[in-house]
Parts: structure tokens; sequence; C-alpha cells
């Protein structure tokens, strides 16, 4: 159906709030790479469960923040004193759980670049692209596939927190690597270049 804002097709829940629209026509599902973008998207994907999308997108900003734009090696390099300012920041989910799940992320990543090469987290996720058919309805979009399981699987072994396949999935559609635009939705066909 179109929409009343602009007449453009959408996925439906990508047509209110207007920051939901931007994010599904602007963001969602579009091309993301590199470790570092990669590694901010999984960790606000990580705080996201249990809540929804748009309290992370409205705290987005704040998140970047409180985490120094999740630099790898400076969200590495916390200790509890970052702990504690991250617990108290309002901005923010304050979850310690989640918090410290992030730093430990951060290193893991970080020691696997030593050994990988900057692209290494970029290299494994955008692995999991396979070509796919459009779903038709949001209800046709699968919670989960083998390729996010195997890529939480991969990342638990080497020591990821907070990221099951479920959250996995939810980020490879995100970054674009999975194109989950249902059939119609005018974004599909502008991602169409990827051959998903």
């Amino acid at each position: 159906m179109a929409s009343l804002h602009d007449g453009l097709t959408r996925c439906p829940w990508g047509e209110a709030p207007d920051d939901l629209r931007r994010y599904h026509d602007e963001e969602w599902g579009r091309p993301l790479r590199g470790d570092r973008a990669i590694f901010e998207r999984l960790s606000l994907e990580g705080f996201q469960s249990g809540l929804s999308w748009l309290t992370i997108l409205r705290k987005r900003e704040a998140f970047r923040t409180a985490f120094d734009g999740f630099d790898i090696d400076a969200v590495a390099g916390y200790d509890e004193s970052d702990i504690q300012r991250l617990l108290a920041d309002a901005g923010i989910v304050r979850h310690r759980g989640k918090i410290e799940a992030v730093i430990a992320n951060a290193r893991v990543l970080r020691d696997w670049q030593e050994v990988d090469g900057d692209a290494a987290l970029d290299a494994r996720v955008w692995a999991c692209a396979t070509p796919s058919t459009p779903p038709l309805r949001q209800e046709d979009i699968p919670a989960t596939s083998p390729e996010a399981t195997a890529l939480a699987r991969d990342l638990k072994r080497r020591g990821w927190r907070f990221l099951g396949p479920t959250t996995a999935y939810a980020a490879l559609q995100a970054i674009g690597v999975v194109n989950d635009h249902v059939a119609g939705c005018h974004a599909r066909s502008s991602t169409r270049e990827r051959g998903r």
C-alpha cells in the first residue's frame, strides 16, 4: 500500500513514525561495510534485545557519544570506571550485561584483527550474503537463517557475547547482507544492484 505521506510503497514497519520511515528509506538494507560500522550495528542490535528498535534508534547518537563512536580500540580499553560511567548515562540503555558485552566484543574483535586484518569482521559477515526471493509480506520474513545461525555460532566461538541467531539475522538485514524489503517496497529496488 502506498504511503499517505509521499505515495511510496514501503515495508509496513517503515511507514511511521518519521524516524523509522527515514531509517527504512535511507539505511535499513543498504550495504554497510567496515569492521567499525559493523561492530556498531552488532552492538546496537545487542542492546535492542528485549526492546524495540525504535528505542535504540532514538538513542543511537547517545550510544555513539558514550562508546567513543564505537572505535574498536577505544572500547576495548574500557575498564570498570568506564562501565560505571556508562551505567550512569541516562542517554543509553543502562544494562550492565550488555555494556560489558560490547567491551568484551571489542576486545575479541581487536584480537581477531591482529591476526586477520582490519576487515576480519566485515569479511565474515559479508560471507553470509546469499540471493533471496523478495518476501511478499512482512509475515514472510524469517526470524533467522542458516547463515545467521552460523555467524552467531562462529562469533560466540571466538568469545562474542549477546549475539544469537535472531540478533545476527536482524544485523544482516540492517546492514544489507540480506535484502528483506518486501516485494513492491521502493527501497528494495534501490538495493537491487547487490543481487539479493
